[in-house]
């Protein structure tokens, strides 16, 4: 069993990064610019904004976070949005989910320039990706697939079974494994599936991103198989100081002895995810 380590991967490419970040500098160009906006005082999206910001300074970005209330309305979000659409000091812009009931996250969406929507959420993008197109690719899928790169994990004829069809993993991770170059088979589960274990134990590459704690079991998975867990549920545990812990979807200590390959949970996925979006920042700062 190997350990596929998310964060060192994350970390080599978020240095080769900011050695392309410095020599644009150094010849006289500006850094890149990432801006996030966040809405509201959500616990995981706080967190997830910092070590974005942490992100960018360790690829030699400028980032910028803009902060609304919860009371904030559609319409002023729709504003904000128009005018980093045509701010050309900014490269590319985030804005961080979840939103307010009140506010249409997929309006929210489409209001997002394609060439700046570094998250790869804009429907162009989306399109352009389930064409085989240069795009920004979401940026929890394109990170699952650069690891399974990076480490050599086989995906050519390989049955790649996705449990979970989300919008930001699920549907775009399913056409980027399919995807010439990467030509894996591939099965999506969900919620109606019939007979689910019966399919995930024909998998050569599991991916659970489904959002329920420990769901998969050491019956549910072929031996030699790899696993690749999406999960980061809070859950409480008052031997913490911070009074939870993250939990992935995957009953890592019965699953892991049976895997070729699998991540862990933290320090698998999660930091992937940051280290693509960087990459996507980057991207659009070169093409302007």
């Amino acid at each position: 069993m190997k350990i596929i380590d998310g964060k060192a991967t994350a970390a080599a490419i978020k240095a080769e990064i900011a050695q392309e970040v410095a020599k644009q500098v150094a010849s006289g160009r500006r850094a890149p610019h990432l801006v996030a906006v966040l809405v509201g005082h959500d616990g995981g999206s706080e967190t997830y904004v910092a070590n974005k910001v942490k992100a960018c300074e360790a690829c030699g970005f400028r980032s910028t976070v803009i902060r609304r209330e919860d009371t904030v309305t559609e319409a002023e979000i729709l504003e904000l949005i128009d005018s980093l659409n045509h701010n050309d000091e900014v490269d590319g812009f985030i804005i961080q989910l979840p939103l307010p009931r009140h506010i249409d996250e997929q309006k929210v969406t489409r209001a997002v320039a394609p060439e700046k929507d570094v998250d790869g959420f804009n429907p162009a993008n989306v399109g352009m990706m389930s064409l085989g197109l240069p795009c920004f690719k979401s940026a929890t899928p394109a990170g699952i697939v650069e690891l399974l790169k990076r480490y050599e994990v086989p995906t050519r004829g390989k049955h790649c079974v996705i449990i979970g069809r989300s919008n930001i993993v699920g549907k775009p991770l399913a056409m980027l494994m399919m995807q010439k170059g990467v030509d894996a088979t591939v099965t999506v589960c969900h919620s109606a599936t019939a007979n689910l274990a019966e399919i995930t134990r024909t998998a050569d590459i599991l991916v659970a991103a489904l959002g329920k704690p420990a769901f998969v079991t050491a019956d549910m998975v072929k031996p030699g198989a790899t696993v690749i867990d999406v999960g980061t549920t809070r859950v409480p545990d008052a031997s913490r100081k911070s009074g939870f812990r993250l939990s992935g979807d995957v009953d890592y200590e019965a699953v892991a002895p049976m895997c070729e390959y699998i991540t862990p949970v933290p320090g698998g996925v999660g930091p992937m995810t940051i280290a693509m979006l960087m990459y996507n920042t980057l991207q659009a700062y070169l093409r302007r």
